[in-house]
């Protein structure tokens, strides 16, 4: 569930691995691309980063072909991604409201 400033969850896809997002960077214009790992483990207090050279959670594969890391703050997802129905089985056909014959 994504978070708003407030720290109230609000309905909306989740960063996770596999959901495109637009990378912001201070200086250019935002990047597009796929998450394709997350770091956290790493990037928890004693998880293994180092003061000189800090572990970003994320690592998103571009659509150029360049791989960035990236932290959370610096991550929005891409609106133009579907968000997939969890209540969808996607092997069943989609059945319209009404009665049919037989029922």
């Amino acid at each position: 569930m994504a978070r708003n400033s407030g720290n109230r969850p609000v309905d909306g896809p989740e960063l996770t691995v596999g959901v495109r997002v637009l990378v912001r960077r201070s200086s250019g214009a935002d990047l597009t691309g796929e998450v394709v790992e997350d770091y956290a483990a790493v990037t928890d207090p004693g998880g293994g980063g180092h003061e000189w050279a800090p572990v970003h959670r994320w690592a998103v594969a571009l659509d150029d072909g360049r791989l960035v890391f990236a932290d959370t703050d610096d991550l929005t997802i891409d609106p133009s991604f579907p968000i997939p129905n969890p209540n969808l089985n996607p092997d069943s056909a989609v059945r319209t409201p009404g009665r049919r014959r037989g029922e």
